[in-house]
């Protein structure tokens, strides 16, 4: 399972689901066609979580900056290979925030040569994080295509 807006708290892109999906996506389409899709957000959910209650999407470095904000120890899920924290908020509400740090996007970028796969594609552009663009920058010849 994967987390998303109107879902339970989960990993939004866990690598384990990744490789699910390119084992079979490489059986139909040669994996030179193929480019990676990672998402460039992480969702804040308030606990407990209510069926059809929807997430916050907050930038990568949002939730760096939440986790220092309130002092929140940072999970890392090694299934997944991605980390997550708790942290309660001014109101009193427990949160879950699930995001992509460094390391869970080095992990998930090696999937590339792995595969032999195009490239990847970010979803989310507009939110810069700037430690996945030097860990792109150090793994690949960046192309705009």
């Amino acid at each position: 399972m994967w987390g998303y807006t109107y879902g339970p708290p989960l990993a939004v892109s866990p690598i384990n689901e990744i490789r699910r999906v390119l084992d079979y996506a490489v059986t139909e389409i040669p994996p030179e066609k193929l480019l990676m899709s990672l998402p460039n957000y992480a969702y804040d959910w308030t606990l407990p979580y209510t069926r059809g209650t929807a997430a916050k999407s907050i930038g990568l470095t949002a939730a760096v900056e939440f986790a220092q904000q309130y002092n929140a120890e940072i999970i890392f899920d090694e299934d997944a290979q991605t980390p997550y924290f708790y942290y309660t908020a001014e109101d009193g509400a427990p949160h879950i925030v699930w995001f992509d740090d460094p390391r869970s996007i080095a992990s998930k970028l090696s999937l590339v040569d792995e595969y032999g796969l195009a490239g990847v594609s970010w979803w989310t552009v507009n939110r810069c994080y700037i430690p996945a663009w030097l860990i792109m920058q150090e793994l690949f010849d960046i192309q705009k295509i």
